[in-house]
């Protein structure tokens, strides 16, 4: 029935909508934040730019700051699998989960694509990819591994049949080895390409001459193996959460198999890096961890020497990649990470390997967004602290390297301007970011759960040991999780005269901030306000109020001056802001106060609930759907009756008479002023609102 009273709804002329496409012709040009569904990555190194391909079946390359390019496939319904650069000629091919391949040109400004083919049946299901020249290697399901010539991107009829494989495998382990779990070319060595089975085979195979140089055989299921830089050796990693060395020439493994994690059952490893960083050797290996003690975790390791890193992230791990020393392809100086929310980027080279600011890619929903506010035309002076108080607020905490996706080249330069977008948050904190430019690049942040605190909020937990094993360290800004959901911020309003922030949060507290170059411990001043104060019988029964603390130890930046807590503590809905005369505005479901912040005394306040419906505010909900709902299926009750009625009539029954009309008359009547309005009742009783505001009844919910 809603179905058929929306579809009967008055629809726009056609002239009408030829109207709104002419004045409203939206075009879009720019995307910020993070992919939405990440399911691969890319790297060029030779034109430094990346790639990020999607659940939705877009791609994103990036370069320096200001550089991106954007391609889709036709329907949103294909997912990008894997993607790969040809490297220094500005194309990349990517494969779609319907088994079709597609090659994508950079051209200048846009990124088309040029060239599509998709292979058929399920013995050709593509598994891995491998660039080997102007060949792509693809190896399948089947366990086969077909030749696809790129400058044409057409399949050619050099074939390497799983079956010529396994003739010169020894006979004991003639077996099906499984689909091709990964290709990878032996460096220094042209033609030769190492072939990993998903059952644990591996055959290091001679493309000119169709033979097999060496096999290696392993109990566990393969996952990824990786080359080291003279080729002389490889490393091969488990699905039982362990790695080995193998010798190219013996084609036995150097030792035993290590179990870094063991020897408890561990998860797989699912990619494994054995590179080279300042003189030494680097591994990173992504999974390993102990099934029964942090199977939950997403991790990826770093092993150097005696260093010895678990970066802990808060979401799955997609991919990850090293980045080269310009000028030195054998040292390695960044670490890449693509996970499902976020992107991280470790500096290698340094001792600690901090992370790395970003300058684009930054996850704007590393907590979730409550509210957001755009501010134009900031002063330069309050612009400038912004900005120097972001770069303290990061100073130990990222890595001073300059950023090393720097590809492309930005013709225009980017116009000054002083635009700042602001985003509150779940937890209670607001970002500042850079506004009016390509890159949409965090500034500063501010949190204001340094000030308040809930009242039963448990201590602090106590500080975990030097000699923890794993030793995790969490990386990443991404927390979907929040201590108190009456931390979010609902309303934020700054000056861009003056700099004066405003925070408005679910739990009725207004915070005012000012900017200070000097780092202090301050005495927070709290002034309540009981909007409802005059009416007797209110009752509350939502959330509790948040507890400021006492004194608060602020570094640079914004500083809060003043709490402004409104009583009932519910969610702010409207703010404002007048600096030049130190007032702030702020409602709620309960109505509207004005406050001082200077002198910290509230101006006035005003009750906007109607006192004769006080009783059933702060009861549950009311629902205007399910009583509009509820009002129609008794109006379809009646009018099902009625025809019922009308039926009995005519199959014979008697006419009523004039006393039975005048009876129904009488019970109508009876009906109609049982059913009259509360406020004719008041009316009569001589009650009367005393203000239009007073007289509009509450139909919704409080806010909690």
């Amino acid at each position: 029935m809603f179905k058929f009273i929306r579809n009967k709804g008055q629809q726009p002329s056609a002239e009408r909508q030829k109207l709104q496409r002419e004045l409203f012709a939206y075009r879009k040009t720019v995307q910020h934040g993070f992919p939405n569904k990440p399911t691969c990555v890319a790297w060029d190194p030779e034109l430094r730019l990346m790639a990020i391909g999607t659940a939705s079946g877009s791609i994103k390359v990036v370069g320096q700051p200001g550089v991106e390019f954007y391609g889709h496939l036709p329907t949103t319904e294909t997912s990008i699998t894997r993607l790969l650069f040809i490297p220094n000629e500005g194309r990349l091919v990517s494969l779609s989960d319907n088994n079709t391949l597609h090659l994508w040109e950079i051209n200048d400004t846009n990124m088309e694509e040029t060239k599509s083919l998709q292979l058929e049946g399920k013995m050709k299901k593509i598994s891995s990819l491998c660039l080997d020249g102007q060949t792509l290697l693809l190896g399948t399901e089947g366990g086969n591994i077909f030749s696809l010539n790129l400058p044409m991107f057409t399949l050619s009829d050099n074939v390497i049949y799983q079956d010529v494989v396994m003739q010169n495998v020894p006979e004991d382990y003639k077996i099906n080895p499984g689909a091709v779990e990964c290709v990878a070319p032996q460096p220094d060595h042209p033609g030769h390409i190492l072939i990993g089975y998903n059952r644990g085979l591996m055959v290091l195979w001679n493309r000119n001459s169709s033979t097999a140089v060496q096999t290696y055989v392993w109990s566990q299921q393969l996952e990824s193996v990786c080359w080291h830089a003279g080729g002389l050796s490889f490393m091969s990693a488990h699905n039982d959460g362990s790695h080995t060395t193998w010798d190219v020439t013996s084609g036995e493994p150097r030792g035993e198999p290590t179990t870094p994690y063991g020897p408890f059952p561990c998860k797989a490893i699912t990619k494994l890096v054995w590179a080279q960083s300042q003189g030494e050797e680097l591994l990173l290996y992504a999974g390993g961890m102990p099934r029964a003690s942090f199977s939950d975790r997403h991790t990826i390791t770093a092993q150097q020497g005696k260093k010895h890193v678990v970066f802990d992230f808060t979401s799955r791990v997609i991919d990850f990649f090293t980045i080269e020393a310009k000028g030195d392809r054998k040292d390695v100086t960044t670490l890449i990470v693509l996970l499902e929310e976020e992107l991280v980027a470790v500096d290698l080279t340094s001792d600690s390997w901090n992370p790395l600011q970003q300058h684009y890619l930054v996850s704007l929903h590393a907590s979730a967004v409550t509210c957001s506010t755009y501010v134009s035309d900031v002063s330069q002076a309050v612009y400038d602290q912004i900005v120097a108080a972001g770069k303290q607020q990061s100073q130990g905490v990222f890595s001073d390297a300059p950023w090393p996706i720097d590809g492309g080249t930005v013709r225009d330069a980017p116009r000054a301007n002083t635009d700042l977008l602001l985003t509150g948050h779940e937890d209670g904190s607001v970002r500042v970011w850079r506004g009016g430019q390509v890159a949409l690049s965090p500034l500063y942040k501010f949190v204001s759960s340094s000030v308040l605190c809930a009242d039963d909020e448990p201590p602090p937990p106590a500080e975990e040991e030097e000699d923890e094993w794993p030793p995790f360290r969490k990386v990443g800004s991404f927390d979907p999780y929040s201590d108190d959901p009456r931390l979010a911020v609902k309303k934020i309003c700054l000056c861009p005269e003056t700099g004066v922030l405003v925070v408005a949060g679910t739990a009725g507290h207004v915070l005012t901030a000012k900017f200070s170059d000097t780092a202090r411990t301050r005495q927070i001043k709290v002034t309540s306000l009981n909007i409802v104060s005059d009416r007797d019988k209110f009752v509350w029964k939502g959330h509790e109020k948040l507890g400021v603390k006492e004194s608060c130890s602020c570094p640079v930046g914004y500083q809060v001056e003043s709490v402004l807590q409104l009583h009932p503590p519910a969610a702010v809905t409207a703010l404002a802001l007048h600096a030049g005369w130190q007032l702030v505005a702020a409602g709620t479901a309960h109505g509207l106060a004005l406050y001082d912040y200077q002198r910290h005394v509230p101006v006035t306040f005003k009750c906007t609930l109607n006192p004769n419906d006080l009783s059933g505010v702060g009861d549950a909900p009311i629902s205007r759907r399910k009583s509009f709902k509820k009002s129609l299926r008794e109006s379809f009750r009646r009018l099902r009756k009625g025809r019922s009625g009308r039926h009995g009539e005519k199959r014979g029954a008697q006419s009523p008479t004039p006393t039975d009309r005048r009876k129904d008359r009488t019970a109508v009547k009876a009906e109609d002023t049982v059913s009259e309005s509360p406020s004719l009742d008041r009316a009569r009783a001589g009650v009367t609102p005393t203000t239009p505001l007073e007289a509009k009844p509450v139909e919704r919910a409080v806010e909690a």
